[in-house]
This record gives C-alpha cells, sequence and structure tokens, in this order.
C-alpha cells in the first residue's frame, strides 16, 4: 500500500504547463524554435524541461551535437502528451460549439523512409470515408514503430519491408504492392552529365539511401552489373531529405517509379531513368492477420488499384 501510495504521491506532481512546453518543444525539434512560439526565452524553457525531468526522474532529450533528440522515454511521454492534448483541444471546441461528432483516431507509424508523396497518396483515402477519422501520424524507425504498435498505441505501420524476423511483436505483414526505381536529378546537374543513362551516373554525384533502407542491397548490385560508379557525397535513411538535397542540384537520387511524375511535376527534377530490375515494395503492418478496419481496408484498395496498378 505504501509503494502504491508513493507512486500516486509522484504522480500528482506532473506539472501539465510543463508538460506542454516539453511537448511544444518535441514537436518543433529545436528548443529555439519552440520558445518563439511559447514567447519563453530558450533559457527559462529548458529550465522548464530540466524541471520536468527531474519530477518524473528520466530524461526526455538528449544532445546530438547541436540538436536535441528525443529519448525512449521522451518517446513515450510524447506519444502520451499528443493524446492529452488533442483531447484537450477537442473540449475547447465542445465548450465553444464549435465541435461536431467527435473523430476516431487512426493513428499511423511511418518508416522513415517510405516517401512522404507515397505515404500521402496511400493514406488519403481513409480521409474520405463516411465515418469520421482524424489521423495521426508518426514518423519513426521500424523497429520503434513496431514497439508502439504492439502496445496498440499505433493502427498500422508503413515500411519498405515487411516484420523483421524475430520479432517479438504479434503482428502480420500486408504488401500493398511494388514498383520499379528512377533516377532523379535537378535539371542543371543532369545538364553537366549529358551521357546516356546510366553512364550519366558514372563519376557523378550521388545521394545513397541508408543503410537502414531495404532497396540500398538491390540498388548497388545492379550499379555494379551496369559498371557504373556514382560519386557517393551522402546516405540518406530519410527519404524527403534526400529528395531536398536532391532538387537542389546537391546529387543523382532515386525514389520509387510509383511517385516519378509527382516528383518532376512538384519538386522540378527531371527523370534521367529507371530500372525495373530493382524493385522496392511498400507494406502494411498491422495486429489484424486480415484487414477489417475500414481505412486500412480503403488504404489497401487504393495501393491495389491506383498507386501500384497504376506503375
Amino acid at each position: 500500500m505504501a509503494q502504491v501510495f508513493s507512486k500516486w504521491s509522484q504522480m500528482q506532481r506532473l506539472n501539465y504547463r510543463q508538460l506542454q512546453q516539453f511537448w511544444t518543444v518535441a514537436k518543433a525539434g529545436a528548443l529555439q524554435r519552440a520558445a518563439e512560439q511559447l514567447h519563453l526565452t530558450p533559457q527559462t524553457l529548458s529550465g522548464q524541461i530540466a524541471a520536468l525531468e527531474q519530477s518524473l526522474g528520466v530524461l526526455l532529450f538528449k544532445r546530438v551535437g547541436r540538436r536535441l533528440e528525443l529519448t525512449d522515454t521522451g518517446r513515450l511521454v510524447r506519444s502520451y502528451a499528443d493524446e492529452i492534448f488533442e483531447i484537450g483541444s477537442e473540449l475547447e471546441d465542445a465548450l465553444r460549439g464549435a465541435a461536431g461528432p467527435r473523430a476516431t483516431p487512426f493513428r499511423v507509424g511511418l518508416s522513415e523512409v517510405v516517401p512522404k508523396s507515397l505515404a500521402c497518396q496511400l493514406l488519403a483515402p481513409a480521409l474520405d470515408l463516411p465515418e469520421a477519422l482524424r489521423l495521426v501520424c508518426r514518423e519513426d524507425k521500424l523497429s520503434r514503430l513496431l514497439g508502439e504498435l504492439a502496445v496498440h498505441r499505433l493502427d498500422l505501420v508503413l515500411s519498405d519491408r515487411p516484420m523483421p524476423v524475430g520479432t517479438d511483436v504479434k503482428a502480420y505483414s500486408h504488401k500493398l504492392g511494388e514498383c520499379g526505381i528512377a533516377f532523379f536529378a535537378a535539371p542543371a546537374l543532369a545538364a553537366r552529365h549529358p551521357a546516356p543513362f546510366p553512364q550519366c551516373l558514372d563519376g557523378a554525384p550521388f545521394l545513397a539511401p541508408g543503410e537502414d533502407t531495404a532497396v540500398r542491397a538491390p540498388l548497388w548490385r545492379w550499379l555494379d552489373a551496369a559498371r557504373v560508379q556514382p560519386r557517393v557525397i551522402g546516405e540518406f535513411d530519410d527519404s524527403a531529405l534526400m529528395k531536398a538535397f536532391g532538387t537542389a542540384g546537391r546529387g543523382f537520387f532515386v525514389a520509387p517509379t510509383a511517385v516519378s511524375a509527382e516528383i518532376q511535376r512538384h519538386y522540378g527534377a527531371v527523370e534521367v531513368g529507371r530500372s525495373n530490375e530493382v524493385i522496392e515494395r511498400f507494406y502494411a503492418i498491422s495486429v489484424q492477420r486480415r484487414l477489417s478496419h475500414p481505412a486500412i481496408r480503403a488504404i489497401g484498395e487504393t495501393a491495389r488499384t491506383r498507386v501500384f496498378g497504376a506503375a
């Protein structure tokens, strides 16, 4: 009984203002940016985060170079804070009479390697269902997302690979589709390397998929078979960051052929060639053996008929 009372007493010391400040920093990704949003000095905000960590008895952030990154415990606290302040916002709307029927949260984890434009195409149909859904997206490494899925803090995980063998999570991989890869460059960079594809890649600056991506190994095998050796100037697990560097003219880069038209239309890159021998596959990972959730079924249907069917 004493232990229970002690834990309850500790919970009473949770400062929700400090929790909201932590939540703002976690969403902003930088102390300075969060301080500007909260109209506080960075020193004051840093002190409030330290006070919250002390009251909880855990570390919420770790410093990596000049950046702050959430610890594993910090990610857990953020997931609860997301729910707390989302519900608080809904309560404010309800009290003002502005809220309609409460939307059901549909929580999706996105592996960092999944292209954001592809994720948008796949997830959009979930918002068109008759039942009102509120889409909540989390982006992280696959291993951590699977941990969230295991404790039912996520409904679905989108990934470029199925469940890793030996993972201690009871979940099921559902293949959404597959397509080849396309090679892109900013127009000025492509003009400086006018040789036919794939020889234009030989010696050219190249932005490579990182070690966590499933496409990395088959891509290198294909380049070796083509006797092409690009000059790797960067490696990226995050597909959005790789695309940002690529469209800025820093190097050639790859993406699934399923999003080629969008990359050319919205980002001004040009497709210099493609390979249907290097295949990218994408999966929906769920605790359901059969996809019965209406939103997940809609995602699967869209993948089959529109996204990968067209590709």
